[in-house]
Formats: C-alpha cells, sequence, structure tokens
C-alpha cells in the first residue's frame, strides 16, 4: 500500500441527492488514504457505504480487496502497538461479556501466569482519532495494549467459551421452559397415559377382538377423512387463489428500498458435507444482499475435519465464519443451530440446509414481507422446490408431495392464521423474538415443526413468500426411509410436548388452531400408522363381496366400507391433484406417470412411521443423517 498525498483526495462528481457522501464518510476517505489504499477502490467504497448504510471500513472489509491482516496490521502500526496475528483461547477467561464478542468484537483479556494482562483491541476507523489521542495523553498504555482482527477476536471468543456455551445450549430450553422441551420425552402422566392405553388396546384386542378393531378402525377413518377435507380444501384454495406475484403481500415492490438494510445472518448446520460444500458456497455467494450486511455462518460439528478442511481450502469470502460446535450429545442439527443463534449479528436470520440452493432474490422478499406484515409475523417460510424428480419414483413423490405442501397447504394456512408446520430449511426469522422463545430445540427430531407451533401458541404467527428454495429428495429407499423415520419421531415428538398441557394449549392456539394441530401431527401419524390396516379392511372386504352369494349384511360395515374408500382413494387423488396444480409443466414432465406409485410410497410412509415409533423408545435423540450430493445444475 504507498502513501499518497492527503490533498489528493476529493469528492467525487455530484451525483443524486440519495449519492451525495456525508462529511464522516469523506473523513473515513482520507484516513484510509493515509493507510496507502488507492483513491479509485476508497470512491468505490464510499458510494457503496452511502448506498448501504454503513461505513467505509465495512465496505473496504467486506469486498475482499483489502487483506484483513494486513489492514490491522497497519492501523496497529499508525497507533505505535503490538498487533497479534493469533490469539490464544487458554488465556482469555471465560467471564461475563465475553459472548458479547461473537456479535460485536472489540476488546479482549488475554491472561498470562507470570506477566500482566494485556488488552486486545480491534481499532475502528471512525474512532481512530479518539484512540489515538488517548494513547497520546496516556503513553504508557501502549505497553499492555495489542490490535487483531475482528475475525481473530471472534474466532478466540467463540472457542474460549465453548463448552459452557454448548452446556448451556443443550439445557436452555429444557431449564428455562421445559414444557416447550422434547428431553424428556414422556412428561408427567403422559407415560402412566401411554402404558394405560396400550394394556388396554392389548386387553381389549384379546377379550373383545371386534368391538376393538372397530373402534380403532372408526378413529383412524375420521383422523383419515379429517386431513383428506383439510387437503381438499387446500386444493379448493390453491384454484381459487392463483398468487399472482401483483396480489401477493411477499410479492409486492420493496417499500424499504429508500432505508438502509439491516444485517441479516444465514445459517446453515452441515455435518460430513465435503461433497456439496463448493456448491453450497456458489448458492451462497449469488445472493443477492450486499456483501456487508450479510453473516453467514456455516455451523460444524468439531470432529468433522472433512467438511471444516474444505471450507477452509476454498478460502471464503469475509461474510463468511465457520462456526465449530463442540463434541455432547445430542448430536442434532437443531442443536448446532442453537449454538450459533447467539452469535448472529442480523436482524434477520434464515436457515439453509446444506444442499440448498435459494433463490438469489429470497433475502429480499422477506425482508420486503416482514416490512409489510404486522409485527406479530416473525417467520416467513419460503417454498422447497424438488429438482430431481426423473431420478427415482421415490423422488418424483417426494417432488410431488413438496409441491403440494409449501405451494398449496401452507399458503391456505397461512392466511387462514392457522398454525404452519415450518420446513427444516428456508425459513426466515426475526433474530430478537427468535431468542426470546428459546430458538430451536436440541432435542426435537423436527426443529421446524415443533418452532411453528410454538410460535404460534406464543402470539406470533408466520407466513409463506414466493421465491423457492431448490433442493434434491433422496432416490434411494434406505436414504428416504431414515429421513422419514426421523421426521415422524419429530412429530411424535412435538405432538407429545404440546399435549402436556391440552387445556392450556387449546386456550393458546385457540381451539380452530388446536384442532388444526390435531389433524395436522396426530391425524398425519394415526393415519400413517393405520394405513395398512384400512387398505387390509378394503381388501378383505372386496374380497368377501366378490365371493358368490356373498354380501354385506352389517350396515355399519358398510358404511365403513365406503368411507374407507372414500379416504383413500379421495387422499390419493388430492394428494396428486394439490401437488399437480402448483407444479409448473416442467415439473409435471419429470414427475410423469410415475403419480400411479402413490399407494406404494403411502405403504412405505407407513413403515417409516412405525420404525419411528420404535426409535421414540429405543433412540429419541438419534439423528438419521441424509447424505447428499452436489448437483451438476444450481436450478432447475
Amino acid at each position: 500500500m504507498n502513501a499518497q498525498p492527503e490533498a489528493a483526495i476529493v469528492a467525487p462528481p455530484a451525483k443524486p441527492l440519495a449519492l451525495q457522501l456525508t462529511p464522516e464518510l469523506l473523513q473515513q476517505g482520507r484516513d484510509l488514504l493515509r493507510l496507502g489504499i488507492g483513491k479509485p477502490l476508497i470512491a468505490r467504497m464510499m458510494l457503496k457505504a452511502q448506498a448501504h448504510g454503513t461505513s467505509v471500513e465495512d465496505e473496504l472489509l467486506a469486498s475482499g480487496e483489502v487483506d484483513e491482516t494486513l489492514y490491522f496490521e497497519a492501523l496497529a502500526e499508525m497507533l505505535g502497538v503490538a498487533f497479534l496475528k493469533t490469539l490464544d483461547p487458554s488465556r482469555i477467561l471465560d467471564i461475563a461479556g465475553l459472548d458479547s464478542q461473537i456479535n460485536r468484537p472489540e476488546t479482549l483479556r488475554l491472561h498470562h501466569p507470570s506477566r500482566p494482562p494485556v488488552t486486545v483491541i480491534v481499532p475502528r476507523l471512525d474512532r481512530l482519532a479518539e484512540t489515538r489521542e488517548t494513547l497520546q495523553r496516556l503513553p504508557a498504555l501502549r505497553a499492555c495494549l495489542a490490535v487483531a482482527t475482528a475475525s481473530e477476536v471472534r474466532r478466540a471468543a467463540w472457542q474460549a467459551g465453548q463448552l459452557r456455551r454448548v452446556s448451556e445450549t443443550a439445557s436452555a430450553l429444557f431449564e428455562t421452559t421445559p414444557l416447550h422441551s422434547a428431553r424428556i420425552t414422556f412428561w408427567g402422566r403422559q407415560g402412566f397415559y401411554t402404558g394405560v392405553l396400550f394394556c388396554g388396546l392389548i386387553v381389549s384386542a384379546v377379550t373383545l377382538p371386534l368391538i376393538s378393531m372397530l373402534l380403532v378402525h372408526i378413529v383412524l377413518t375420521l383422523f383419515y377423512l379429517a386431513n383428506l377435507l383439510i387437503r381438499f380444501y387446500a386444493l379448493f384454495y390453491a384454484f381459487r387463489q392463483r398468487q399472482d406475484d401483483a396480489d401477493d403481500p411477499a410479492a409486492a415492490p420493496d417499500e424499504t428500498a429508500d432505508e438502509p438494510l439491516p444485517v441479516y445472518s444465514v445459517l446453515v448446520a452441515l455435518y460430513k458435507e465435503k461433497g456439496v460444500a463448493a456448491q453450497l458456497v456458489q448458492a451462497l455467494d449469488r445472493l443477492d444482499w450486499p456483501r456487508s450486511r450479510l453473516d453467514i455462518k456455516l455451523v460444524c460439528e468439531e470432529d468433522d475435519a472433512e467438511t471444516i478442511t474444505a471450507l477452509e481450502a476454498m478460502r471464503l469470502a469475509p461474510e463468511y465464519e465457520i462456526v465449530r460446535v463442540p463434541v455432547r450429545l445430542p448430536r442434532t442439527k437443531p442443536k448446532a443451530l442453537a449454538y450459533a443463534l447467539p452469535g448472529c449479528r442480523g436482524a434477520l436470520v434464515t436457515v439453509y440446509d446444506a444442499e440448498d440452493r435459494p433463490d438469489p432474490g429470497q433475502l429480499r422478499e422477506a425482508h420486503a414481507a416482514f416490512a409489510k406484515a404486522p409485527p406479530h409475523v416473525i417467520c416467513l417460510q419460503a417454498p422447497l422446490i424438488v429438482t430431481n424428480a426423473r431420478q427415482s419414483w421415490l423422488s418424483a413423490l417426494f417432488a410431488l408431495e413438496y409441491a403440494g405442501l409449501f405451494r398449496g397447504l401452507l399458503p391456505m394456512l397461512s392466511v387462514s392464521d392457522l398454525p404452519l408446520p415450518l420446513g427444516g430449511t428456508s425459513n426466515h426469522f426475526k433474530t430478537a423474538p427468535l431468542k426470546a422463545i428459546g430458538g430451536w430445540d436440541p432435542y426435537n427430531m423436527t426443529e421446524d415443526a415443533d418452532l411453528g407451533m410454538r410460535l404460534h401458541r406464543l402470539g406470533y404467527r408466520a407466513r409463506v413468500i414466493s421465491k423457492p428454495t431448490f433442493e434434491d429428495a433422496p432416490v434411494t429407499l434406505g436414504v428416504w426411509l431414515g429421513q422419514r423415520t426421523r421426521w415422524f419421531k419429530g412429530w411424535l415428538q412435538t405432538w407429545l410436548v404440546l399435549m402436556r398441557e391440552p387445556g392450556k394449549l387449546a386456550r393458546e392456539m385457540g381451539w380452530a388452531g388446536f384442532t388444526v394441530f390435531q389433524i395436522l401431527i396426530a391425524g398425519l401419524l394415526l393415519s400413517s400408522l393405520g394405513h395398512p390396516i384400512i387398505v387390509a379392511f378394503l381388501g378383505y372386504l372386496t374380497w368377501m363381496m366378490l365371493q358368490e352369494n356373498a354380501h354385506v349384511e352389517d350396515t355399519l360395515a358398510f358404511w365403513l366400507f365406503i368411507t374407507d374408500i372414500t379416504n383413500i382413494f379421495g387422499s390419493y387423488a388430492v394428494f396428486i391433484a394439490l401437488g399437480r396444480n402448483r407444479m409448473n409443466n416442467a415439473e409435471r414432465r419429470a414427475v410423469g406417470w410415475r403419480w400411479i406409485f402413490v399407494p406404494a410410497y403411502w405403504l412405505v410412509v407407513s413403515a417409516a412411521a412405525w420404525k419411528a415409533v420404535f426409535e421414540l423408545r429405543n433412540k429419541p435423540f438419534v439423528w438419521n443423517k441424509t447424505p447428499h450430493a452436489p448437483v451438476v445444475r444450481m436450478d432447475p
């Protein structure tokens, strides 16, 4: 960096009022010129700072055109104090206030057993003159001061407090609001009631088998019918509301275009994702948001050396930070997200999965939607679109299922002010209320659905936006079954957690929300578990009626048969119609004729539900990892 005369820097040619440079920015430009940074680069950074409501220093460091280490080393030289390239976390005491340094790195104390402590500072350009004046008045301070980079102070603070922080992460929700935590599977009398119900079913099945089967059949039939009606209404809504962008609040013009954009945090939990690391970074690099206002945290397990090495080898841009989660049970995605949440600098935060390719404009749409929505709307769900429907019948039906869920059912629930079972990715939150309600439950296997229900019961609301995230579905039965088993296990946990105080839950959610919760969660679980039973009953009665001179004389059995026919084939039809209605032509062609496998798909869904029941008993907090592979194209 070559020094240039201070007088050489002048204001750029006159610009429109919105781009006129403030005296503060001009002064920052002069200070940077003293460091030997070129005038053209400074001028560009000043204009960016003016446009983004940031500082010239922030824009310069975010641009990557100046090495952070060289920059802060130059500031240390200007102040006449030592520069420390690396900090030893073992010399930092985990005291009150340490966590503030992972959000806004400014100062740390390095302790030594035989020497006085050293105060490490991260000087800022806008306070440089004040710092220099203090050192001139008190020159003895230079001996106990040192300068380090902001990223090094943040890294050292993360590591110095990691054991205390990971312990707090695993226990915080349980200790503050235990009724909202899945750490204990059966709470209070739930275990007793479950045992009584199970024993009662066994006794009644032995002593009164026909009556028992009839009652179970009726319950399953009613839940099936309720699920069918909700999805039929969603299909009706989908036909009526084509989500015209001009009428969609989330797609409306950005009314905050003239206001500075807030810092947006992006969380991505990765574990054994070496293969998709480069694809992920490429997708995140495409996000349409000022780099100086992005805070991207790649959250990795501390012992996942392969993924961390792959990320470090890419020389990540300044907005990226690798957060290492100490090894501690439970080893789940929500625990990793909860561990990183206190370090989020953004007023808004979103979550992506390792294989995701979000639409570049998704952050701007979410920001505009939050600005227009009422204050109690603290969450927005973007639709997930499966791009590998052609690969197998499983991925084709997964694509059909996701289209119906994220672009059909959830929008209907949103406009009806009903609770949304969120997806595990591409949900956007206001950071402050998310922290206030406890963030993600480390012990819940479907932290997304749990959080969606919890925020609704606490008086907050979730809505949907339209710009999608693209991802791939599992294509083999083993991988698909492991993923779906984890989901069912989490839905079981969520239902048990929310039903610890049913009366209180009904008052908090309202009876409409409470009913929809029962249909969506309990109904999904029961209908999935009971699907083979219903199919077997239909097969048996059909066989009986096909026998010579055979007919059904029992009126109840006949109407159950009719209702089951309606439920089964109606559910198949709505599943297909709702998904295809929300797909474009290319997506429909990708699914092709594979929709005929819906009956087989529902049977393997049932297998996953039964597997989840047994896993909930034997290994409730084991996370079935879904492997991912990079895709050839970034979007369909």
